[in-house]
């Protein structure tokens, strides 16, 4: 009897060294699983990989000096669902559309921008400010051109009117001088 007893004693030990030892190594993996691994990117940027529990995986992509994206984000769950989104610097965040065969891990940080609507919404509004800068532009131009117009009806009027009595006096003139030839022929010839 003491002999099953010490078989049993010893397949209960051993039953609790396994589950003891899946436990450790259940442990183990949920805590390499959260580790973040991070490398070097493409276009002065940092890629931060993170894996939880779950299998979501989690990638973060940091922009150091870029003036229009801070950051992007990928996460893809374990069932293969990927969503991309942006942030720029001002903490602003950003859904990201990509065409087929971009990844916003490797592509630019301008791409990334572009692709989140930031850089597209900077050159609207600068497209903007000169269609207005255009409108005054013309306005001026028009407003100008319109004091010129009338400032050379004036002088034209002007010029006539000094023309119209510069005539008048060379042709009072001329009947004088006309006058006073005929005088002169009448003496000359009685």
């Amino acid at each position: 009897m003491i002999q099953k007893l010490s078989i049993l004693v010893l397949v209960a030990v051993a039953g609790l060294a396994v589950g003891c030892s899946r436990t450790n190594e259940a442990n183990a993996n949920a805590n390499s699983a959260t580790q973040a691994t991070t490398k070097p990117g493409p276009d002065n940027s940092e890629i931060t990989t993170t894996v939880d529990a779950n299998g979501t995986k989690t990638e973060t992509r940091v922009f150091h000096n870029n003036p229009h994206i801070a950051r992007v984000v990928v996460t893809t769950t374990k069932s293969g669902t990927r969503t991309v989104k942006a942030y720029t610097p001002s903490g602003e965040e950003r859904p990201v559309t990509t065409k087929e065969g971009e990844d916003p891990l490797t592509a630019t940080g301008e791409k990334v921008a572009s692709a989140a609507g930031v850089v597209k919404e900077k050159t609207e509004d600068t497209a903007g400010a000169v269609k207005d800068t255009t409108e005054k532009v013309g306005e001026k131009t028009a407003e100008t051109a319109k004091n010129v117009g009338e400032k050379a009806k004036d002088t034209t009027k002007h010029v006539g009117e000094k023309t119209a009595e510069g005539t008048k006096t060379v042709v009072k003139t001329a009947e004088t001088g006309v006058k006073k030839t005929g005088n002169a022929v009448k003496k000359v010839i009685p």
